[in-house]
This record gives C-alpha cells, structure tokens and sequence, in this order.
C-alpha cells in the first residue's frame, strides 16, 4: 500500500522545483500528486519536466483558480480511484511545513486515522509570521474550538495525514467551501465519520518565496464556516 503526498498549487515555479526533489531524497517510494490551477508562472510546465526524473510524480491539471478546497477534492477524487492507497498527505508547496516531520507523521498513521501536523501543541513553533498574523490564526482556532468542539488543538493547519479509509466514507459534495476553511470542514467531516487524531508538534515557518493566498475573503469563509458546519443536517 501506498502513501500519497497531494500538493496543490498557483504560481509555485520556484518552490516545486525545491521541494520535489527534496520529499523524493528524503522519501524515495512516496507518491506525490501535484494539483495545479493553471498557474501563469509554468508551474505545470515544471512538474511535467520533473516527472522525467521521478516516476512516482503525478500531475492533475485544472483549467482555472477556483479554490483550495476544490483543488483537494479533485485530488481526493484521483486518489480514491486507486485501490492501494493507505494514505494521503496534504501539504503545501512552500516550506512553511518542514519535511523532516513526515516520515514520524506517516509512522504514527499506522495507529490513527489522521495525523496533524500542529502549530498549537506544547513543543510547536511559529517563525516570520507578524503579530496581526499570529493573532489571526490563534484566535481563529481559538474561536473554532468554542464552536466545533473537537479533540484537537490545531483545526487550520494544512498539514496532515489521512487514512485514505476514512476518505471514502465522506460525502464531498456537499462541502461547500473554497479556502483554507475547507481544511477546517474536512476536519469535522472526519470527526463526525469516527476518525481518530494525533497531532504532531511542528516548527511552522512562514513563506519565503511567492505570495500568501490568504485574502479577505478566505478569512471571511472561515468566520461563516463553523456555524454553518453545526447547522447543516
């Protein structure tokens, strides 16, 4: 069985061409699924050359940029067409989550359903955010704790390990989020279908290279999206 790392990108040129070489040194038999939205930068075009190199390197295509969560889904949807996939990893294209975690991420998989790599755990770090950032995302999980009320500390970080079993038990056309909510969502989703968390405390470091997605907008979602996650039937 497999273990399938899901990258998604938009505008990643530079940091995929870091990154990919590094998970396949550090991890020679991972898979690794990149999503990209039609970047303008050729990030595409950079997965496709890489793939000469690493065979175990896969790239879905969009047509547009129309969200993060809709970039999972369509990964997900790959993903479970294959019947020896133990596991998917979600992370990002720009370092803030280190890969020396993943391979102690990975083992703990083996007893738990979903393994989070979390900024919001004694031992865990946060380094370059400013302070409005900080802020941001400690009250953000502060506030989805009141709410939603799961066994974790971290809901938004985009750092995890999912079992794969636990995927196909959730409905995802319902899920009705775009942004960096759509973590938090699937989170609860996993809950509620019966997942079992650990969380793993990680040095998170923020972006050196390309532009942060978060916007106005996504912040907004992520207001809405608890409220409307405990009301829907």
């Amino acid at each position: 069985m497999k273990n399938v790392i899901i990258i998604p990108t938009y505008n990643e040129i530079r940091n995929i061409r870091k990154i990919l070489p590094l998970i396949f040194e550090l991890l020679p038999s991972i898979h690794v699924l990149v999503v990209d939205d039609n970047s303008p930068d050729g990030t595409g075009e950079a997965v496709v050359e890489l793939k000469a190199t690493y065979p175990n390197l896969t790239l879905v295509s969009r047509t547009k940029k129309d969200g993060l969560g809709r970039a999972y889904i369509n990964a997900f949807g790959e993903v479970l067409r294959s019947s020896d996939v133990r596991s998917v990893i979600m992370m990002d294209a720009d370092f803030s989550f280190q890969l020396r975690y993943l391979p102690e991420m990975i083992k703990k998989s083996e007893n738990y359903s979903v393994i989070i790599g979390s900024r919001y755990i004694q031992g865990s770090r946060i380094i370059g955010w400013s302070l409005w950032r900080k802020v941001l995302s400690s009250f953000g999980n502060f506030y989805c704790s009141v709410i939603l009320y799961m066994p974790i500390h971290d809901y938004t970080c985009g750092f995890n390990v999912i079992s794969v079993e636990m995927l196909r038990k959730l409905d995802f056309s319902n899920m009705d989020v775009s942004g960096y909510a759509f973590i938090l969502e699937l989170k609860y989703l996993l809950y509620k279908a019966g997942a079992t968390f650990f969380e793993v405390p990680i040095t998170f470091v923020d972006r050196t290279e390309g532009k942060s997605k978060i916007s106005w907008h996504i912040i907004g979602e992520g207001v809405l999206a608890p409220w409307k996650m405990i009301m829907r039937k």
